[in-house]
């Protein structure tokens, strides 16, 4: 099919028409022209050239105020494709979905991030393989990619910054690795911002209260999304609650290199440190038959020991919940959310982490400030990073100043250094 040609005037136009449509906003022809003010013709116009793009198409009849039915007008989110990767320091996630975010399919699978970038992003690439490999035949080419790291990013270049438990890492271009085996431009940030972003974009869609995200997995960090855009900070170091000083215990070695971090004493890694230590010295025989079995301990190990009612295990997951409460009590305090969401591989534990960690939250936060909190479990299944970096690449590759430079190609394949400049 032969593109049509659209003057940079036009393409404004269609860029308006055309988010209305995709938002939802305006549906029909009558609608489109309520909200913009344009007549008849040339809405007509915009939307031929829309489906002639690609991008729109006709919908479903509707009855009209007393007249002749409505034909709807819809967005072809089945245009493209987009991927998304949320990666955590000993486990990957990954997703494939159509350009509206919906997930069509999820893979998830081991890996240490502290390996070579080459070596990592290289499984990740694998993963994402695997995922084109599994659509239907014909199949859209893909739009945008996101991806999530456990570290600093400075989002602007895409570059991992001075990441604690990424050896390696520091300066690392991942947009570019990726731009480099896909036409698609692609965003890289922190993998809690995206967990943040996806619970805010897709667990509660009707909800805009600003939202908290705290991730409790081998490391501990937080996510800010304040009037619908995620707080980054001016360097990227916004959220990284882990390296939060909360004790003077010398023994409190974090793997930052420092001591006394609030991920010594309470992330995934330290509770495993403290009751592999209680298993072999025999204070937890349930923890030390655990170890004996399978040479380590789990999350679902500590989880089970605590619920068998092994003093042990309850004592370090409420003390760990318990820091993790105070410290986030704070954080309410200063950015007053209407929402705060506890993620990460620590729901595995059971509900003796979250509560009491809820609990301290509220014993720690003001009357004004919890007023109104809902403190919840995330719940998208642990796929929150992946919904948020889907989402990311989503809004980046919809918003205003982005469709102004791809959308006269149909297509924003081939435009990807021109459209991160201008998202």
């Amino acid at each position: 099919m032969v593109r049509p040609v659209v003057s940079a005037r036009d393409g404004l136009v269609l860029t308006h028409i055309f988010d209305l449509v995709r938002t939802g906003r305006a549906r029909t022809r009558a609608e489109l022209g309520d909200m913009t003010g344009l007549g008849r013709t040339i809405i007509n116009d915009r939307l031929q050239e829309g489906m002639e793009l690609g991008l729109l198409a006709e919908g479903d009849l509707v009855p009209s105020g007393g007249g002749r039915p409505s034909r709807t007008v819809r967005f072809r989110s089945e245009a493209g494709l987009l991927l998304g990767a949320s990666l955590g320091a000993m486990e990957c996630r990954v997703g494939l979905a159509t350009l509206d975010g919906e997930l069509l399919a999820t893979e998830v699978a081991d890996l240490d991030i502290s390996g070579e970038p080459d070596s990592v992003l290289g499984r990740v690439n694998e993963m994402f393989e695997d995922l084109l490999a599994r659509a239907p035949k014909g199949r859209a080419p893909v739009w945008g990619i996101g991806i999530g790291v456990p570290g600093p990013v400075d989002f602007r270049t895409g570059r991992v910054v001075a990441p604690p438990s990424m050896p390696g890492w520091d300066g690392f271009e991942i947009r570019g690795w990726f731009r480099s085996r896909y036409e698609a431009p692609v965003w890289v940030d922190n993998e809690v911002n995206l967990m943040a972003f996806g619970e805010w974009d897709r667990a509660e869609p009707d909800d805009s209260r600003d939202l908290l995200f705290v991730k409790v997995g081998t490391g501990i960090g937080s996510g800010l999304v304040a009037g619908g855009r995620l707080h980054r900070g001016v360097s990227g170091a916004a959220g990284d609650i882990g390296h939060i000083r909360v004790t003077d215990d010398p023994q409190a070695i974090c793997r930052c290199g420092k001591t006394g971090c609030l991920e010594a004493v309470a992330s995934g890694w330290a509770l495993v440190r403290q009751l592999t230590a209680a298993a072999e010295s025999g204070e937890s025989s349930f923890l030390a038959a655990r170890l004996a079995k399978r040479g380590r301990l789990t999350s679902e190990d500590i989880g089970d020991a605590a619920a068998s009612g092994d003093p042990s295990a309850g004592e370090a997951v409420a003390r760990g919940a318990a820091q993790v409460g105070r410290t986030v009590a704070g954080i309410v305090n200063f950015a007053n959310p209407g929402r705060l969401v506890l993620g990460g591989g620590v729901l595995r534990i059971g509900d003796l982490f979250f509560e009491t960690f809820r609990d301290c939250v509220l014993e720690g936060a003001i009357e004004l400030a919890s007023r109104g909190l809902s403190i919840r479990k995330a719940s998208l299944n642990f796929d929150e990073g992946v919904y948020g970096a889907v989402s990311l690449a989503m809004h980046r590759l919809f918003n205003r100043d982005a469709l102004n430079v791809w959308i006269t190609n149909g297509s924003p394949v081939g435009s990807a250094i021109r459209l991160q400049r201008a998202s």
